[in-house]
């Protein structure tokens, strides 16, 4: 392991991982402090440009009425500080994914480790990364989804912001809508700062009601950019078919 990679994997464990925990579970979703670096945040903004050598795949989001804008999935190897991001947070989110599956009544069996769950998924033919950049210009914006991808799908995910609210762009808030039984959908707005990611739930989440715990399905998405250009890093945890 390099040395920027192992002082993101001490600055990760090092997060307030007990009142993220609380986070999630009381509002369904938890927020970190600056993780990226800003000239690590530029980095990846302009490798959106790089050769295709990069990237496995580009989609053009009017095209499949998936909203406006462009994003583009990595190809492995994933770069550098993509595969450390996701090796540093994924440890932490399976001990809650698997907290999370109990309280819903399915087996607590998301492995420690991304390598084993990459395996799984592999075994299962979700053989393609999913780790993916994504462009907004003004006018731009993401449909209300979930980032499934096969039937093996890590309850969490992460949207880390590459560009600097206020003064990159404006508008483009990221998005959640909590569906809740027999009433009606929750709306979310979640505030995010250059380098900060935001931890959210890919399908579901257990939410406690008066009877005990439920499911609460969860889709996510972007409000339409203003102004100027909104970069994101979206960090999927399992592979794709």
């Amino acid at each position: 392991m390099n040395a920027p990679a192992a002082a993101l994997l001490r600055q990760v464990a090092d997060l307030d991982w007990e009142a993220m925990t609380h986070d999630l579970d009381a509002q369904g979703f938890a927020v970190t402090p600056p993780i990226v670096a800003a000239a690590a945040c530029r980095r990846l903004r302009r490798s959106f440009d790089d050769g295709t050598a990069r990237f496995r795949a580009t989609v053009d989001m009017a095209r499949y009425n998936f909203g406006r804008g462009r994003y583009r999935y990595f190809d492995y190897p994933l770069p550098g500080v993509v595969e450390a991001l996701r090796q540093a947070l994924y440890p932490h989110l399976a001990a809650i994914a698997n907290t999370w599956h109990e309280r819903l009544g399915q087996p607590a069996d998301w492995p420690a480790s991304l390598d084993d769950l990459t395996a799984r998924c592999h075994a299962q033919g979700q053989l393609r990364p999913t780790p993916l950049l994504l462009r907004y210009q003004a006018g731009d914006f993401n449909c209300l989804h979930q980032d499934l991808y096969g039937p093996i799908h890590f309850p969490l995910q992460a949207v880390v912001l590459l560009s600097r609210p206020g003064e990159e762009f404006t508008g483009g808030e990221l998005i959640l809508v909590e569906q809740r039984p027999r009433m009606q959908s929750r709306p979310l707005v979640v505030p995010l700062l250059q380098g900060q990611a935001a931890i959210i739930p890919v399908r579901e989440r257990p939410r406690r009601g008066a009877r005990g715990w439920h499911r609460a399905k969860m889709r996510h998405g972007v409000g339409t950019v203003t102004g100027g250009c909104r970069s994101t890093l979206g960090l999927i945890f399992h592979d794709a078919r």
